[in-house]
């Protein structure tokens, strides 16, 4: 009985740190990003020596892979399914485009990071592309279905994080604000 439980009560203890870990990195990866993030920087802010750390996450590739699904799990991108179901254009565009521009508030610094790091890390861009790429091209097959090629491209730019990066925290426009003057360069460019 006293076995049992002790082989319990480590597999929590181990649980706990990796998730530890794991939450430590996305924090860095946050705010460094993942390229800059090093071993000894996510050991130290999980409280934990590098061993333990590498007795989790043996190479880059499944720290990455554990940090991915554990923002998907938080915050995924949004669904584009149930934007279907809205037959007016202009308000499923401006459904859509409010619901990602939401999701790039919550999640702004870890998104310039990935993206950013992504440019010069193979690991990072494929990673990033495999977890966020379905969600977009849903995003842009929906939002897209009656636009002409030219309202298309506009919408390609409307749903860039940069774009929506531009708009509400360089500009200073609001989230809705920012959502109105995409559409109208959409409906502008038919």
């Amino acid at each position: 009985m006293t076995r049992t439980y002790t082989m319990k009560r480590r597999a929590e203890q181990q649980a706990d740190t990796r998730r530890k870990i794991v939450e430590a990195a996305v924090e860095l990866h946050s705010s460094v990003g993942p390229v800059r993030t090093t071993v000894s920087m996510v050991a130290e802010r999980a409280g934990v020596q590098r061993h333990t750390f590498y007795a989790h996450f043996p190479d880059e590739r499944s720290l990455i892979h554990a940090c991915s699904g554990l923002t998907m799990e938080r915050d995924p991108p949004p669904d584009a399914a149930p934007w279907r179901a809205i037959a007016d254009r202009d308000r499923r565009l401006r459904t859509g485009l409010a619901a990602v521009y939401a999701w790039y508030e919550r999640n702004a610094e870890l998104t310039a990071c990935v993206l950013r790091d992504a440019e010069i890390s193979p690991l990072i861009k494929e990673t990033s592309t495999s977890l966020w790429g379905p969600y977009f091209d849903a995003h842009h097959e929906v939002l897209g279905e009656t636009l002409s090629a030219k309202q298309r491209a506009m919408l390609h730019l409307a749903l860039s994080f940069f774009t929506w990066r531009t708009l509400v925290r360089e500009s200073g426009l609001t989230p809705a604000a920012a959502v109105e003057a995409m559409l109208q360069a959409i409906a502008g460019a038919g």
